[in-house]
């Protein structure tokens, strides 16, 4: 049994003004292994994403990153544990080229010139971004820039990943390409949560399915 990563405790949150997305909701997922999180819009998976993240602060109950409150936590300190995926990868994308995006954020943390461009260069392979490595950020492709972004979470080092609809304006093509590089990650110890509504994307993989509904989930395992 793994010890809890990520966890709710009676979690309630609303948006101001409106009735509550989440009420009363008990969540344990570990550090390793596979969690997609499914439902209709509006039944509050992105949400969830996002408190789990520390991006929303529940407005009751708690929610614990390695067993630190997220209330306590500044966007940084839950960044260097988990890394997240926005659906929209460009609105997290900083730089003016590939090479230059996934030293960023490292070079600001005073890491030595030479092993983040080794690093830099490992992702690259990773993510299968070789040929455009030296390439403007605005002439990629969405899914180009969706696995740079992916690069730069994984260039800062966390231990977990929150993608929400990471699917979303790829070709089966590139939904491939994504399984294969997230299994990968998998195989190598990295634990992930993906908010989705493509089941058939999740069928790629063995795991826990969180189906929301109304804000409450019933589990299953895929």
């Amino acid at each position: 049994m793994q010890l809890a990563f990520l966890e709710a405790d009676k979690v309630s949150f609303a948006y101001d003004g409106m009735d509550e997305v989440i009420s009363g909701l008990d969540l344990s997922i570990g550090g390793r292994g596979f969690t997609a999180i499914m439902g209709p819009n509006g039944s509050g998976k992105t949400t969830i994403g996002k408190l789990m993240m520390g991006i929303l602060k529940p407005s009751s109950g708690r929610v614990f990153i390695d067993g630190d409150d997220t209330r306590t936590l500044s966007l940084g300190q839950a960044g260097s544990k988990i890394g997240y995926l926005f659906q929209n990868p460009q609105f997290q994308i900083f730089s003016q080229n590939v090479m230059d995006e996934l030293v960023f954020i490292p070079r600001l943390k005073g890491g030595d010139e030479s092993s983040l461009k080794r690093k830099a260069i490992r992702l690259i392979r990773l993510l299968h971004l070789e040929d455009k490595k030296d390439m403007p950020v605005f002439n990629l492709s969405y899914g180009e820039k969706q696995r740079l972004a992916i690069a730069g979470i994984l260039a800062c080092g966390p231990r977990y990943l929150i993608l929400d609809e990471p699917t979303t304006g790829l070709d089966m093509v590139r939904k491939d390409m994504l399984i294969s590089i997230l299994k990968k990650l998998l195989d190598e110890g990295m634990g992930m949560t993906v908010i989705t509504h493509d089941r058939r994307f999740v069928n790629n993989f063995s795991g826990r399915l969180l189906n929301m509904r109304e804000g409450r989930i019933a589990e299953t395992v895929i």
